[in-house]
Protein backbone atom coordinates (compact mmCIF):
# COMPACT_ATOMS: atom_id res chain seq x y z
CA UNK A 1 0.00 0.00 0.00
CA UNK A 2 2.69 2.50 0.69
CA UNK A 3 4.59 2.09 -3.05
CA UNK A 4 3.16 3.52 -6.06
CA UNK A 5 -0.21 1.21 -6.84
CA UNK A 6 -2.71 1.51 -9.65
CA UNK A 7 -5.96 2.69 -8.35
CA UNK A 8 -7.43 -0.89 -9.15
CA UNK A 9 -5.14 -2.59 -6.84
CA UNK A 10 -5.04 0.27 -4.67
CA UNK A 11 -8.93 -0.45 -3.90
CA UNK A 12 -9.15 -4.05 -3.72
CA UNK A 13 -6.08 -3.97 -1.55
CA UNK A 14 -8.56 -1.63 0.41
CA UNK A 15 -11.26 -4.02 0.57
CA UNK A 16 -9.18 -6.72 1.55
CA UNK A 17 -8.08 -4.87 4.59
CA UNK A 18 -11.31 -4.78 5.89
CA UNK A 19 -12.31 -8.40 5.03
CA UNK A 20 -9.51 -9.25 7.30
CA UNK A 21 -10.28 -6.85 9.68
CA UNK A 22 -14.05 -7.85 9.71
CA UNK A 23 -12.87 -11.77 9.70
CA UNK A 24 -10.47 -10.80 12.83
CA UNK A 25 -13.22 -9.87 14.63
CA UNK A 26 -14.78 -13.05 13.74
CA UNK A 27 -12.08 -14.98 15.12
CA UNK A 28 -11.81 -13.24 18.23
CA UNK A 29 -15.44 -14.11 19.45
CA UNK A 30 -15.02 -17.76 18.37
CA UNK A 31 -12.03 -17.95 20.01
CA UNK A 32 -13.50 -16.59 23.32
CA UNK A 33 -16.07 -19.26 22.92
CA UNK A 34 -13.77 -22.16 22.37
CA UNK A 35 -11.51 -20.57 25.84
CA UNK A 36 -14.92 -21.03 27.75
CA UNK A 37 -15.34 -24.50 26.14
CA UNK A 38 -11.50 -25.55 27.10
CA UNK A 39 -12.14 -24.35 30.78
CA UNK A 40 -15.64 -26.22 30.91
CA UNK A 41 -14.05 -29.62 29.79
CA UNK A 42 -11.08 -28.83 31.76
CA UNK A 43 -13.15 -28.51 34.99
CA UNK A 44 -13.98 -31.78 34.30
CA UNK A 45 -10.85 -33.57 34.74
CA UNK A 46 -9.55 -33.98 38.08
CA UNK A 47 -5.67 -33.55 38.64
CA UNK A 48 -3.48 -36.39 38.70
CA UNK A 49 -2.41 -37.98 41.45
CA UNK A 50 1.11 -38.70 43.53
CA UNK A 51 2.38 -42.18 42.85
CA UNK A 52 2.09 -43.27 46.81
CA UNK A 53 -1.36 -42.12 47.17
CA UNK A 54 -3.81 -45.37 48.64
CA UNK A 55 -6.19 -46.11 45.54
CA UNK A 56 -9.86 -46.47 46.98
CA UNK A 57 -12.33 -44.82 48.95
CA UNK A 58 -11.71 -42.70 52.45
CA UNK A 59 -11.55 -46.44 54.21
CA UNK A 60 -8.37 -46.94 52.25
CA UNK A 61 -7.05 -44.10 53.11
CA UNK A 62 -3.40 -44.60 55.26
CA UNK A 63 -2.67 -43.62 59.33
CA UNK A 64 0.91 -41.38 58.28
CA UNK A 65 1.13 -40.21 62.32
CA UNK A 66 -0.67 -40.53 65.50
CA UNK A 67 0.22 -38.35 68.00
CA UNK A 68 -1.57 -38.91 72.25
CA UNK A 69 -4.17 -40.89 73.20
CA UNK A 70 -7.51 -40.22 74.13
CA UNK A 71 -8.00 -38.48 77.64
CA UNK A 72 -9.53 -40.76 80.62
CA UNK A 73 -12.36 -39.21 82.22
CA UNK A 74 -13.13 -39.91 85.88
CA UNK A 75 -16.89 -38.32 85.43
CA UNK A 76 -19.62 -38.41 83.02
CA UNK A 77 -18.39 -36.21 79.85
CA UNK A 78 -20.21 -33.54 77.92
CA UNK A 79 -20.56 -32.63 74.22
CA UNK A 80 -19.42 -29.33 73.08
CA UNK A 81 -23.30 -28.52 72.96
CA UNK A 82 -24.01 -28.70 76.16
CA UNK A 83 -20.68 -26.77 77.50
CA UNK A 84 -21.76 -24.19 75.54
CA UNK A 85 -25.05 -23.99 76.63
CA UNK A 86 -23.70 -24.38 80.45
CA UNK A 87 -20.65 -22.53 80.36
CA UNK A 88 -23.34 -19.60 78.44
CA UNK A 89 -20.44 -19.55 75.38
CA UNK A 90 -22.53 -20.60 72.63
CA UNK A 91 -26.36 -19.64 71.31
CA UNK A 92 -27.99 -21.75 68.32
CA UNK A 93 -31.43 -20.84 69.07
CA UNK A 94 -31.01 -17.71 68.87
CA UNK A 95 -29.12 -17.90 65.91
CA UNK A 96 -31.52 -20.21 64.34
CA UNK A 97 -34.36 -17.81 64.54
CA UNK A 98 -32.25 -14.72 62.87
CA UNK A 99 -30.12 -16.65 59.96
CA UNK A 100 -31.68 -20.08 60.02
CA UNK A 101 -29.60 -23.70 60.95
CA UNK A 102 -26.09 -24.42 61.29
CA UNK A 103 -25.43 -20.85 62.13
CA UNK A 104 -24.26 -19.28 65.64
CA UNK A 105 -23.53 -16.47 68.20
CA UNK A 106 -20.29 -17.14 70.16
CA UNK A 107 -20.44 -15.50 74.02
CA UNK A 108 -18.36 -14.46 76.97
CA UNK A 109 -15.01 -16.52 76.89
CA UNK A 110 -15.79 -18.06 73.54
CA UNK A 111 -15.11 -14.71 71.60
CA UNK A 112 -11.80 -14.69 73.22
CA UNK A 113 -11.01 -18.03 72.57
CA UNK A 114 -12.06 -17.05 69.19
CA UNK A 115 -9.74 -14.58 68.92
CA UNK A 116 -7.05 -15.72 70.80
CA UNK A 117 -6.83 -19.49 68.49
CA UNK A 118 -6.16 -17.18 65.44
CA UNK A 119 -3.86 -14.50 67.00
CA UNK A 120 -1.68 -17.43 68.35
CA UNK A 121 -1.87 -19.69 65.00
CA UNK A 122 -0.80 -16.27 63.01
CA UNK A 123 2.09 -15.75 65.49
CA UNK A 124 3.28 -19.38 65.21
CA UNK A 125 3.16 -19.39 61.27
CA UNK A 126 4.59 -16.19 60.53
CA UNK A 127 7.58 -17.09 62.60
CA UNK A 128 8.18 -19.98 59.98
CA UNK A 129 8.27 -17.34 57.43
CA UNK A 130 4.29 -16.83 56.17
CA UNK A 131 2.83 -13.26 55.18
CA UNK A 132 -0.40 -12.97 56.93
CA UNK A 133 -3.35 -11.34 54.95
CA UNK A 134 -6.99 -10.77 55.27
CA UNK A 135 -8.96 -11.36 51.93
CA UNK A 136 -11.73 -10.47 49.99
CA UNK A 137 -15.07 -12.27 51.25
CA UNK A 138 -16.39 -11.79 47.84
CA UNK A 139 -15.00 -13.44 44.79
CA UNK A 140 -15.77 -13.98 40.86
CA UNK A 141 -17.30 -17.41 40.11
CA UNK A 142 -14.30 -17.51 37.24
CA UNK A 143 -11.78 -17.66 40.09
CA UNK A 144 -13.74 -20.11 42.28
CA UNK A 145 -13.92 -22.45 38.75
CA UNK A 146 -10.16 -21.90 37.94
CA UNK A 147 -9.50 -23.14 41.98
CA UNK A 148 -11.13 -26.44 40.92
CA UNK A 149 -14.59 -25.54 43.03
CA UNK A 150 -18.10 -25.55 41.35
CA UNK A 151 -20.02 -22.51 42.19
CA UNK A 152 -23.21 -24.06 40.82
CA UNK A 153 -24.98 -26.97 40.58
CA UNK A 154 -27.47 -29.23 43.16
CA UNK A 155 -24.73 -30.22 45.91
CA UNK A 156 -22.45 -26.95 45.36
CA UNK A 157 -20.69 -25.91 48.97
CA UNK A 158 -20.63 -22.60 47.71
CA UNK A 159 -22.69 -18.95 47.88
CA UNK A 160 -23.87 -18.00 44.75
CA UNK A 161 -24.72 -13.64 44.65
CA UNK A 162 -27.86 -13.83 42.65
CA UNK A 163 -27.82 -11.35 39.49
CA UNK A 164 -24.03 -11.36 40.05
CA UNK A 165 -21.18 -13.25 38.63
CA UNK A 166 -19.75 -13.26 42.46
CA UNK A 167 -19.53 -16.41 45.48
CA UNK A 168 -18.81 -16.01 49.18
CA UNK A 169 -16.07 -17.71 49.49
CA UNK A 170 -15.45 -21.21 51.08
CA UNK A 171 -11.75 -21.01 52.04
CA UNK A 172 -9.58 -18.08 51.59
CA UNK A 173 -7.45 -20.60 49.66
CA UNK A 174 -9.77 -18.73 46.40
CA UNK A 175 -8.32 -15.51 46.59
CA UNK A 176 -5.40 -16.22 47.80
CA UNK A 177 -4.94 -18.34 44.25
CA UNK A 178 -6.42 -15.13 42.73
CA UNK A 179 -4.01 -12.64 44.06
CA UNK A 180 -1.35 -13.41 41.30
CA UNK A 181 -3.81 -14.51 38.52
CA UNK A 182 -2.43 -13.82 34.95
CA UNK A 183 1.23 -12.88 36.24
CA UNK A 184 4.25 -13.76 35.41
CA UNK A 185 6.81 -14.14 38.91
CA UNK A 186 10.71 -14.06 38.97
CA UNK A 187 11.99 -17.26 40.47
CA UNK A 188 13.65 -15.34 42.79
CA UNK A 189 10.85 -14.53 44.49
CA UNK A 190 9.50 -17.26 45.38
CA UNK A 191 8.63 -19.22 47.49
CA UNK A 192 5.41 -17.15 48.18
CA UNK A 193 3.97 -18.24 51.56
CA UNK A 194 0.88 -16.44 52.55
CA UNK A 195 -1.14 -17.01 56.03
CA UNK A 196 -4.69 -15.84 55.52
CA UNK A 197 -7.38 -14.67 57.88
CA UNK A 198 -10.99 -14.62 56.51
CA UNK A 199 -14.34 -15.52 57.61
CA UNK A 200 -15.68 -19.20 55.69
CA UNK A 201 -19.38 -19.30 53.95
CA UNK A 202 -20.26 -22.74 52.66
CA UNK A 203 -23.70 -24.50 52.05
CA UNK A 204 -23.06 -27.51 53.76
CA UNK A 205 -25.66 -29.44 50.98
CA UNK A 206 -25.83 -33.02 51.57
CA UNK A 207 -24.87 -33.27 55.16
CA UNK A 208 -26.71 -34.36 57.87
CA UNK A 209 -26.99 -36.52 60.92
CA UNK A 210 -25.36 -36.27 64.22
CA UNK A 211 -21.87 -36.28 63.08
CA UNK A 212 -22.56 -32.42 61.80
CA UNK A 213 -24.33 -31.81 64.89
CA UNK A 214 -23.06 -28.28 66.79
CA UNK A 215 -20.24 -26.38 65.67
CA UNK A 216 -18.69 -29.38 63.46
CA UNK A 217 -20.68 -28.48 60.36
CA UNK A 218 -21.73 -24.70 60.09
CA UNK A 219 -22.73 -22.48 57.15
CA UNK A 220 -20.08 -19.28 58.56
CA UNK A 221 -16.72 -19.72 60.60
CA UNK A 222 -13.59 -18.12 60.94
CA UNK A 223 -10.46 -20.18 59.69
CA UNK A 224 -6.55 -19.14 58.91
CA UNK A 225 -5.19 -20.65 55.93
CA UNK A 226 -1.73 -20.92 54.82
CA UNK A 227 -1.10 -20.93 51.10
CA UNK A 228 1.95 -21.50 48.97
CA UNK A 229 3.80 -20.96 45.39
CA UNK A 230 6.40 -22.25 44.41
CA UNK A 231 8.91 -24.21 41.67
CA UNK A 232 7.32 -27.53 40.98
CA UNK A 233 10.66 -29.44 42.00
CA UNK A 234 9.74 -27.98 45.50
CA UNK A 235 5.98 -28.26 46.25
CA UNK A 236 6.57 -31.87 47.75
CA UNK A 237 8.80 -30.26 50.37
CA UNK A 238 6.61 -27.32 50.92
CA UNK A 239 3.80 -29.80 51.29
CA UNK A 240 5.44 -31.38 54.44
CA UNK A 241 6.34 -28.64 55.52
CA UNK A 242 2.81 -27.12 55.71
CA UNK A 243 1.78 -30.38 57.54
CA UNK A 244 4.56 -30.13 60.23
CA UNK A 245 3.17 -27.09 61.04
CA UNK A 246 -0.13 -27.92 61.43
CA UNK A 247 0.91 -30.80 63.43
CA UNK A 248 3.16 -28.71 65.61
CA UNK A 249 0.17 -27.12 66.32
CA UNK A 250 -1.71 -29.41 67.79
CA UNK A 251 0.64 -30.93 69.35
CA UNK A 252 1.04 -27.43 71.69
CA UNK A 253 -2.98 -27.80 72.07
CA UNK A 254 -2.12 -31.00 73.97
CA UNK A 255 -4.84 -33.01 70.91
CA UNK A 256 -4.57 -36.38 70.33
CA UNK A 257 -4.67 -36.28 66.44
CA UNK A 258 -3.88 -38.92 63.81
CA UNK A 259 -2.50 -37.69 60.37
CA UNK A 260 -4.05 -39.50 57.35
CA UNK A 261 -3.04 -39.83 53.85
CA UNK A 262 -6.11 -39.53 51.81
CA UNK A 263 -7.18 -41.83 49.44
CA UNK A 264 -7.70 -41.54 45.26
CA UNK A 265 -11.59 -40.92 45.89
CA UNK A 266 -10.96 -38.12 48.57
CA UNK A 267 -8.82 -36.21 47.57
CA UNK A 268 -10.91 -33.63 45.15
CA UNK A 269 -10.38 -32.61 41.84
CA UNK A 270 -7.52 -29.73 42.68
CA UNK A 271 -5.10 -32.27 45.26
CA UNK A 272 -2.67 -34.08 44.00
CA UNK A 273 -1.76 -35.49 47.17
CA UNK A 274 -3.49 -34.29 50.35
CA UNK A 275 -2.84 -34.90 54.24
CA UNK A 276 -5.78 -35.24 56.66
CA UNK A 277 -5.63 -34.05 60.16
CA UNK A 278 -8.13 -36.04 62.35
CA UNK A 279 -8.72 -35.19 66.06
CA UNK A 280 -10.27 -37.01 69.07
CA UNK A 281 -13.61 -35.63 70.23
CA UNK A 282 -14.49 -36.94 73.40
CA UNK A 283 -18.28 -35.79 73.05
CA UNK A 284 -18.52 -37.45 69.32
CA UNK A 285 -16.97 -40.66 71.01
CA UNK A 286 -14.81 -40.55 67.64
CA UNK A 287 -12.16 -39.18 65.38
CA UNK A 288 -13.14 -35.52 63.54
CA UNK A 289 -11.08 -33.76 60.85
CA UNK A 290 -9.72 -30.63 62.10
CA UNK A 291 -7.57 -30.15 59.07
CA UNK A 292 -6.28 -30.49 55.70
CA UNK A 293 -2.77 -29.84 53.27
CA UNK A 294 -3.11 -29.89 49.59
CA UNK A 295 -0.04 -30.51 46.64
CA UNK A 296 -2.43 -28.72 43.64
CA UNK A 297 0.94 -29.09 41.36
CA UNK A 298 -0.08 -26.88 38.93
CA UNK A 299 -4.05 -27.95 38.49
CA UNK A 300 -4.57 -24.27 39.77
CA UNK A 301 -1.61 -22.20 38.25
CA UNK A 302 -2.70 -23.64 34.82
CA UNK A 303 -6.20 -21.94 34.99
CA UNK A 304 -5.26 -18.76 37.06
CA UNK A 305 -2.50 -18.40 34.58
CA UNK A 306 0.63 -18.06 37.26
CA UNK A 307 3.64 -18.73 35.88
CA UNK A 308 7.41 -18.09 37.05
CA UNK A 309 10.63 -16.75 35.05
CA UNK A 310 13.38 -19.67 35.32
CA UNK A 311 16.42 -17.74 36.96
CA UNK A 312 19.03 -19.18 33.53
CA UNK A 313 21.63 -17.41 32.05
CA UNK A 314 20.23 -15.99 29.01
CA UNK A 315 20.57 -17.53 25.54
CA UNK A 316 22.20 -15.76 22.18
CA UNK A 317 19.97 -16.10 19.13
CA UNK A 318 20.66 -16.28 15.63
CA UNK A 319 19.09 -12.84 15.20
CA UNK A 320 22.12 -10.43 15.54
CA UNK A 321 23.35 -11.76 18.78
CA UNK A 322 19.88 -11.25 20.54
CA UNK A 323 19.43 -12.87 24.19
CA UNK A 324 16.47 -14.87 24.51
CA UNK A 325 14.70 -14.81 27.95
CA UNK A 326 13.73 -18.05 29.50
CA UNK A 327 10.48 -20.22 28.89
CA UNK A 328 8.41 -19.08 31.60
CA UNK A 329 7.07 -22.37 33.47
CA UNK A 330 3.67 -22.97 35.55
CA UNK A 331 4.39 -22.70 39.39
CA UNK A 332 3.10 -24.99 41.93
CA UNK A 333 0.14 -24.28 44.36
CA UNK A 334 -0.92 -25.57 47.81
CA UNK A 335 -2.84 -25.26 50.62
CA UNK A 336 -3.49 -26.15 54.39
CA UNK A 337 -5.82 -25.24 57.46
CA UNK A 338 -3.85 -23.46 59.87
CA UNK A 339 -7.10 -23.22 62.22
CA UNK A 340 -10.27 -23.76 61.54
CA UNK A 341 -12.02 -22.11 64.53
CA UNK A 342 -14.96 -24.03 65.52
CA UNK A 343 -13.78 -27.18 64.85
CA UNK A 344 -10.94 -26.21 67.14
CA UNK A 345 -13.12 -25.27 69.37
CA UNK A 346 -15.17 -28.58 69.82
CA UNK A 347 -11.90 -30.19 70.87
CA UNK A 348 -10.66 -27.58 73.57
CA UNK A 349 -14.33 -27.51 74.83
CA UNK A 350 -14.51 -31.88 74.87
CA UNK A 351 -10.72 -32.58 75.86
CA UNK A 352 -9.79 -29.92 78.15
CA UNK A 353 -13.47 -29.96 80.42
CA UNK A 354 -13.48 -30.56 84.37
CA UNK A 355 -15.75 -32.19 86.65
CA UNK A 356 -16.97 -29.21 88.00
CA UNK A 357 -18.04 -28.17 84.70
CA UNK A 358 -15.50 -25.89 83.77
CA UNK A 359 -13.04 -26.12 80.90
CA UNK A 360 -9.63 -25.06 81.33
CA UNK A 361 -7.51 -23.26 78.68
CA UNK A 362 -4.31 -24.62 77.32
CA UNK A 363 -1.24 -22.83 78.43
CA UNK A 364 -0.23 -21.87 74.81
CA UNK A 365 -3.61 -19.95 74.59
CA UNK A 366 -3.45 -17.74 78.22
CA UNK A 367 -1.81 -15.24 76.80
CA UNK A 368 -3.67 -14.21 73.86
CA UNK A 369 -6.93 -14.40 76.16
CA UNK A 370 -5.86 -11.56 78.72
CA UNK A 371 -4.32 -14.35 81.10
CA UNK A 372 -7.64 -16.23 81.76
CA UNK A 373 -6.97 -19.84 82.64
CA UNK A 374 -10.13 -20.85 83.17
CA UNK A 375 -13.88 -20.92 82.01
CA UNK A 376 -15.83 -21.47 84.98
CA UNK A 377 -19.65 -21.84 85.17
CA UNK A 378 -21.74 -18.91 85.75
CA UNK A 379 -23.27 -17.72 89.01
CA UNK A 380 -26.69 -17.76 88.94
Amino acid sequence: MKGKLEPSERDRLVEEGKYLKESLVSLEEDLVKLKDELQHVAQSIPNMTHPDVPVGGEDSSAIRKEVGCPREFNFPIKDHLQLGKDLDLIDFDSAAEVSGSKFFYLKNEAVLLEMALLNWTLSQVMKKGYTPLTTPEIVRSSIVEKCGFQPRGDNTQVYSIDGTDQCLIGTAEIPLGGIHMDSILLESALPLKYIAFSHCFRTEAGAAGAATKGLYRVHQFSKAEMFVICRPEDSEFFHHELIQIEEDLFTSLGLHFKTLDMATADLGAPAYRKFDIEAWMPGFGRFGEISSASNCTDYQSRRLGIRYRPSEPLQTGPNKGKANLPATKFVHTLNATACAVPRMMVCLLENYQQEDGSVVIPEPLRPFMGGIELIKPKLK
